[in-house]
């Protein structure tokens, strides 16, 4: 399958000044060949560049275009987490390098392995696309990948110092305010409702675990048989309260009769007809033995998270600082994560 495309013109970099770095620092990778470069073009944020050189590939991943948002892209935290997980978490990329020289590719970077399969966005493969089994069957590996990631030792693997979990939803909570009200380009009430009902109702974690912080199908790499292949984008990696992941893949759970269809629907694949919530919180429930009572509050937080996201993304598409027509489309996305949020948490 070919998952990478021509470099965007306003995404390029000097290439022969990456090339060089990259014999310098990991010669027994690249060896006396030439590198060649090409992009992943999928995602909306994080840029993800292949690096070919002989039989070797290598994936490089920077923080996109412009001014970035406190606490995201953040390549070194990804970095450092990635180059250990992969030893107690196979679904974890190794990487194998970090440059912090904004000279050489114009941000920091860092270079990881690569590996193989399917990313579904908006579309299921062809091996997919009539097969309710292998579906069903992705979106219980799925839940299971993150419950299996949520009984990692983090000290086992030497994150047991990654971020500050006392207080991580309250943080949550006020940092996504914050980063909303410097995004913003219109005023949206139902955000300032969400975010008060978000402060007041905040229930007391059970646990804290590693968390992906962004943990969804889009963001994985599935093999042709439905298992999990890879676990991508950890910039916001972190330790906290786990049910924050679990809420996360909730509120990214495409149901054509739920309250963001209107969002994702035509723009990702339906999981609800295969797996319902009520499944998946049955099944995380059973791998993981958390209490799942409070489970719609963190199902509003990540929408409300997720339209500051998206609000982040269009607001640097309206100043310029990127010219990718996909994020045009932004424009009218937060207002209603917003209120979904809101339905949500006041259903909770």
């Amino acid at each position: 399958m070919k998952d990478t495309a021509p470099i965007r013109p306003e995404e390029r970099f000097d290439e022969a000044r990456v090339a060089a770095y990259l014999s310098a620092n990991l010669p027994e990778l690249i060896g006396d060949h030439t590198v060649e470069f090409d992009q992943f073009p999928g995602g909306a944020a994080n840029l993800t560049y292949r690096a070919t050189a002989g039989s070797t590939e290598l994936v490089l991943r920077r923080a996109p275009l412009g001014s970035v948002a406190e606490g995201g892209h953040d390549m070194a935290r990804e970095y450092r987490v990635l180059s250990r997980l992969w030893r107690a978490y196979s679904k974890a990329p190794r990487a194998y390098h970090f440059c912090d020289d904004e000279s050489v590719m114009g941000k920091a970077f860092f270079v990881m392995e690569r590996r193989r399969g399917w990313v579904i966005r908006n579309a299921w493969p062809p091996r997919f696309s009539d097969r309710a089994g292998i579906r069903r069957h992705l979106a219980t590996r799925l839940v299971s990948a993150l419950g299996e990631l949520h009984r990692v030792d983090a000290a086992e693997v030497g994150l047991d110092d990654l971020g500050h979990p006392a207080g991580f939803v309250e943080r949550q909570v006020d940092g996504w305010h914050r980063r909303w009200e410097a995004a913003k380009t219109r005023h949206v009430p139902a955000m300032s409702a969400a975010a008060d009902i978000l402060r007041r109702r905040r229930p007391e974690p059970q646990a804290a675990t590693l968390l992906h912080n962004d943990f969804k199908l889009d963001n994985t790499m599935v093999g042709d048989d439905g298992e999990i292949v890879a676990v991508f984008d950890w910039d916001m990696s972190t330790r906290g309260d786990p049910l924050v992941d679990l809420g996360t893949l909730l509120a990214y759970w495409v149901d054509a009769d739920g309250p963001t269809y209107p969002i994702f629907g035509d723009r990702a694949v339906t999981m609800a007809e295969h797996l319902s919530k009520r499944e998946i919180v049955d099944l995380y429930a059973a791998a993981t033995g958390f209490d799942l009572e409070h489970i719609q509050y963190y199902e509003g937080l990540a929408l409300y998270r997720i339209a500051v996201i998206i609000e982040q993304i269009y607001a640097r598409y309206a100043a310029g600082q990127t010219r990718d027509s996909r994020f045009a489309r932004f424009e009218p996305l937060a207002p209603i994560l917003a209120s979904a949020a809101l339905e949500v948490l006041e259903g909770a």
